[in-house]
């Protein structure tokens, strides 16, 4: 057991707001003989530092900036590479992957050894990398590295162990996959091409083998140059020269023909029998213009020419070759030919890569295509070939995270049960349609659903005003349903009102959101200073949409006197925070407007989440609002609370009135700890039309712009160097750290530079105690802010429904104020037995819904009220406070500060949650220099401190969040989630949980052609490559070329993990050849046999001639 120690500081103990109390009806009274004191208070901690283990669980979304794309036909895998050395491996729905290489270096190229669950990988840094994918998380086997020569294009035929590898500098090297060391055959530009050709042929662009002949290379050079090298002669069978550069070339099955894609945007066809010319040249979208010339076409990038068995007809399909003229104000295209037949498929963004996918692995065969899997640079579809109007797949992965900018996260483990099911009921009919009915092609790996799941949410903000509900259950993610906060608004006409003149591209842009899943209550932050709030129901509704405008712009001279705070606690100067209307006495025209116009018309509202509420901040002295910076909202209360810069403001959402309005200096009352300065008013008036609403899309761009570890500002985000304010009046999200990051960080924090400005940066809606004195706990709004001062606000509610919803609601500064380092980030309360307490909450009801006359409806509401959530103590709670710097656990409703703990010196934490991991909660914090940490509870004893995250940028640092079980999530790029875990019991059965890339499949065997069409045809020929290639033959290469890395897994387990893959090919093939030896030594004796068999025969009939003609007493 524990002890609790009495650990009081001078805050505690000194705290000046033990007299100013508000008369507003909560209940407060002398301490009870029941009331607890720190040495009373004992509890028994379970976590230990081996509870806790960081790991990468899996990545969702669109992998960032692909550069590349494979596809195992048998396995049915796919995989796509990044500009940023990350692989993507995915099969059916729960099959995800993700790997990264250490380098960082672009991913150029990706070959799959069809059905051995390997991939081989050639990235820029002239590195090979083979992959073993029989392990659920795949691992690095061997490199290679090329010294002398950059990497360019790579081929693997089906079932070889040996790639071709062609370079920069035109020549053709091979690798033994096996060993991963190169072949001394090489082939050298010099002898491809003719002797008497002075010009370079340029890098290798292509290499594949001859369907006819597995003998035969063809090497295609970027100069326009092809090559079909003899690999047993070592010699040259054919050269093709064309004038424009060549950019892929694709191969007939019969291996007669081929057509190859050049830059002027033509297509050629070529014949082996008359290699001088091409049998044919189509330029498919470039007409000949009047004067007889050609319109010049884009480059083709790419072709496919596939054969169909239901068709004599062959599909070709390409990306790019528009006309310039027309493709200006066209998007990307593919295009499928097919006989007669041409159909151009528009994208939305660039192609990156296409690939058509066949029934068949073998090059020779009829291919019959099935299917296009389009790499675009943004978005990933599949064109099923089987349908005349080439529908694409419903896309079973998330890859539309990004579909708009992502402003905010937020993560709820342990939901109700029924939620899911619910959004995704509603959210199914938000579906687009028109999808094929086939079912989606990427079908390989296996993955079953773990034992230990519960449901998981995952709420994504986003810059064009949508939020997003996804099902993150069992690791994988799944949209459930889409809220467009957009609709609440009329759209903004250019050039009118305020929106018009200052609000850019991203008006609507989510900053935070709060939900409380039990009454299925949503509240949506805006950039344009806004608050939604949403109720759930099953029903659609047209409802008016209630509007309250909000004044909240203080200065040091609109504070009213601790006098006239003390006579009218609950509000400031009416004029303050009163809703004027436009144009009203006292403002400007252009004064007392809001950034957006709600829309003041009844409104048609589908079942889901419906707006009820919209509270919006106004302009004022020709200044806009500041944003949003905490937000909270309880449902049992029926309030909402939110918080900027300038102050304070509370809603009654249930009477649909302001209930507070106030400065953060009113907040004090009479026990403001500052000596403040008074200011000039307006003295640093920020830039409107240069700081107001700023877009989002500065915070999401592709360069990443660090997190300075010192506590300075975000000068980053800026290019010019401005004040302090200004640059927070510039934050897209303007959460608390924005304004601590701006303040200097002196240990003493007596003064106060006049310009500073304090900000709200939590709250927290509670059952607590306001007063010192209170004898039971009241509900309760806790304030923290930007100086490290933590406020409570006692609040006074009717209990009696009627009276609930007519009697005006009570509260204002009980001048309690609590002192940490830094801005505070966090609150949490938990019993005196160390259990947290969670908010009181409204149990849902459809607001919509059917009435019962029998039964009225009516609220039902579950408290947990400290005293009742345990035995062993009455009274009181305890209050864990964390901010940017320390962590306080506070004994309620004493004040004593029991435990203080400095989390960081030299940086300053970024996020703090108190969750709840294996059957015990803790404390859970996320550093701007990296490093996640956790903290007992209440002890404050450090459990976990590792440097996860060495440079943390500011996407991350605006996403990151935690969450209960021991899991986290963080946007890694504009385009993926990445969530991990720190608890060690989900790191141990991550394992179960992962899919199955490979799964053991008999490679199909290659179809009989038949007699005559393998004689006449020219049957593909059997090819022993080890003879050529093998270091008998060829020797070894040059050690200086190349470089072979073993596996970081080390020699031993690299040989054991071999075993799964390669080393598996290699017994594979000698059970093969020893199985044809046995065939060929049974062959030989059934030959033995059949001629003893026909000696035998031959003998009987001999003697049966002699004896013939002879008597029965002859013989």
């Amino acid at each position: 057991m524990k002890k609790f120690r009495k650990v009081l500081d001078g805050l505690s103990s000194s705290s000046p707001g033990g007299v100013a109390s508000p008369s507003c009806g909560s209940a407060a009274g002398t301490p009870t003989a029941h009331a607890p004191t720190p040495q009373d208070i004992h509890v028994q901690e379970t976590l230990v530092s081996e509870n806790f283990q960081i790991c990468k669980t899996v990545r969702h979304g669109f992998p960032y900036q692909p550069t590349c794309l494979a596809f195992d036909p048998v396995q049915k895998i796919l995989a796509i590479g990044s500009r940023t050395g990350g692989i993507r491996i995915l099969g059916r729905p729960g099959v995800d992957c993700y790997s990264q290489h250490e380098s960082g270096a672009a991913v150029l190229q990706l070959q799959f050894l069809i059905n051995e669950g390997a991939l081989v990988t050639a990235c820029a840094d002239d590195t090979l990398h083979l992959w073993n994918l029989r392990q659920r998380r795949p691992a690095i086997l061997h490199s290679l590295k090329f010294n002398r020569e950059r990497i360019t294009f790579c081929h693997l035929p089906f079932q070889s162990k040996w790639l071709y590898v062609g370079t920069e500098r035109g020549n053709t090297h091979i690798v033994n996959i096996e060993s991963f060391v190169l072949s001394g055959y090489v082939i050298m530009w010099n002898k491809a091409i003719e002797l008497a050709t002075k010009a370079h042929p340029g890098p290798v662009v292509h290499l594949s083998d001859s369907p006819k002949d597995e003998g035969k290379l063809l090497i295609g050079f970027e100069s326009g140059t092809v090559v079909q090298w003899d690999l047993r002669a070592k010699k040259v069978d054919f050269r093709i020269y064309y004038d424009e550069a060549i950019h892929s070339v694709s191969w007939h099955h019969e291996g007669k023909q081929f057509m190859c894609s050049h830059s002027d945007g033509s297509l050629t066809m070529w014949n082996l029998r008359n290699t001088a010319r091409p049998i044919q040249i189509t330029y498919p979208h470039g007409k000949i213009l009047k004067d007889g010339r050609k319109e010049s076409c884009k480059p083709i990038l790419k072709v496919e020419y596939k054969t169909s068995r239901n068709s004599s007809e062959p599909y070709v399909i390409f990306s790019g070759g528009l006309s310039y003229d027309k493709s200006g104000g066209r998007r990307p295209t593919l295009t499928i030919m097919h006989g007669k037949a041409i159909t151009v498929l528009e994208m939305d963004h660039p192609i990156v890569e296409f690939l058509v996918l066949c029934d068949t692995p073998y090059s020779n065969e009829v291919q019959d295509p099935y299917a296009v899997v389009v790499l675009l640079e943004k978005d990933f579809i599949v064109v099923d070939l089987t349908q005349s109007n080439f529908p694409i797949f419903e896309n079973p992965y998330p890859m539309d995270i990004h579909e708009s900018p992502v402003t905010c996260t937020a993560y709820f483990a342990e939901c109700p049960p029924d939620i899911i099911p619910i959004l995704y009921s509603i959210g199914a009919k938000q579906k687009k349609t028109g999808y094929s009915h086939k079912e989606w092609p990427v079908s390989g790996g296996t993955w079953t659903l773990g034992s230990q799941t519960y449901p998981e949410i995952i709420v994504t903000g986003h810059a064009d005003g949508t939020v997003k509900f996804w099902d993150a259950s069992a690791i994988t993610l799944q949209m459930l349903y889409k809220l467009k906060t957009s609709k609440v608004f009329e759209k903004p006409k250019v050039g009118e009102g305020r929106a018009g003149e200052l609000v850019e591209e991203d008006p609507y842009a989510v900053q935070m959101v709060s939900w409380c899943p039990h009454s299925r209550l949503f509240c949506v932050v805006g950039i344009s200073a806004h608050v939604i709030l949403y109720r759930f129901s099953k029903h659609d509704a047209n409802t008016q949409i209630v509007s309250l405008e909000v004044r909240l712009q203080f200065d040091s001279e609109d504070v009213i006197s601790p006098s006239e705070a003390e006579n009218n606690p609950c509000f400031s100067d009416p004029s303050s925070h009163s809703p004027q209307p436009p144009g009203s006495p006292g403002s400007g025209t252009q004064d007392s407007l809001p950034c957006l116009k709600v829309k003041n018309r009844p409104v048609r509202m589908p079942p889901g989440y419906q707006a009820e509420l919209v509270v919006q901040l106004q302009w004022v002295d020709g200044e806009p609002p500041q944003q949003i910076t905490s937000l909270d909202i309880n449902s049992a209360y029926g309030l909402l609370a939110f918080g900027n810069c300038n102050g304070l403001t509370v809603v009654d959402f249930l009477q649909k009135t302001i209930l507070m309005c106030m400065g953060t200096l009113d907040l004090y009352g009479a026990a403001d700890p500052y000596q403040r300065l008074t200011r000039s008013p307006r003295k640093n008036r920020q830039s409107t039309s240069d700081f107001c609403m700023r877009g989002l899309s500065h915070f999401y761009s592709d360069s990443k712009k660090r997190i300075r570890t010192s506590y300075q500002s975000l000068t980053e985000l800026s290019d010019n160097q401005v004040s302090m304010d200004m640059e927070r009046s510039k934050s897209p999200t303007s959460e608390s750290r924005e304004n601590s990051f701006s303040r200097s960080r002196s240990s003493s924090v007596s003064s106060i530079d006049r310009d500073t400005k304090e900000s709200v940066t939590t709250l927290q809606f509670g059952e607590s105690y306001g007063r010192k004195g209170d004898a039971l706990p009241t509900a309760c709004l806790w304030v923290g802010t930007s100086l490290g001062v933590v406020l409570l606000l006692p609040i006074s509610i009717p209990t009696e429904e009627e009276e609930r919803m007519e009697e005006p609601i009570t509260m204002g500064p009980s001048g309690t104020v609590l002192m940490l380092k830094g801005s505070v980030l966090r609150f949490a309360f938990l019993d005196c037995g160390g259990a947290l307490i969670q908010s009181p909450y409204e149990v849902w009801r459809d607001p919509n819904g059917p009435e019962d006359p029998d039964r009225p409806r009516r609220r039902k509401l579950v408290n947990f009220s400290p005293s009742s959530s345990q035995e062993a103590c009455s009274d009181g709670h305890l209050a864990v406070v964390c901010s940017e710097k320390q962590a306080k656990v506070i004994l309620m409703p004493t004040q004593a500060v029991l435990f203080t703990h400095n989390i960081t010196e030299s940086s300053f934490l970024l996020r703090a949650d108190v969750v709840s991991v294996c059957n015990s909660v803790c404390l859970a914090c996320f550093c701007a220099n990296g490093h996640i940490m956790t903290l007992s509870l209440p002890s404050l004893r450090p459990l976990m401190d590792i440097n996860y995250l060495p440079l943390t940028d500011l996407r991350i640092a605006r996403t990151f969040v935690f969450t209960n079980g021991g899991q986290a999530l963080y946007l890694s790029s504009p385009t993926e989630i990445q969530r991990l875990t720190y608890s060690q019991e989900m790191t141990d059965n991550l394992q179960d949980m992962l899919g199955e890339l490979f799964t053991p499949i008999e490679t199909p065997e290659a179809q009989n052609k038949g007699f005559l069409k393998g004689f006449f045809g020219g049957n593909a020929q059997t090819f022993d490559r080890e003879e050529l290639f093998g270091e008998a033959a060829a020797g070894k290469a040059s050690r200086s070329l190349a470089q072979h890395i073993p596996g970081p897994m080390g020699l031993e387990n690299m040989k054991t993990a071999a075993g799964g893959v390669v080393g598996d090919l290699a017994r594979a093939r000698i059970a093969l050849d020893q199985r044809g030896e046995r065939l060929g030594e049974l062959e030989e004796r059934t030959a033995l046999m059949m001629n003893s068999a026909e000696t035998f025969s031959t003998h009987a009939h001999q003697v049966m001639l002699k004896q013939k003609d002879k008597k029965w007493y002859q013989l």
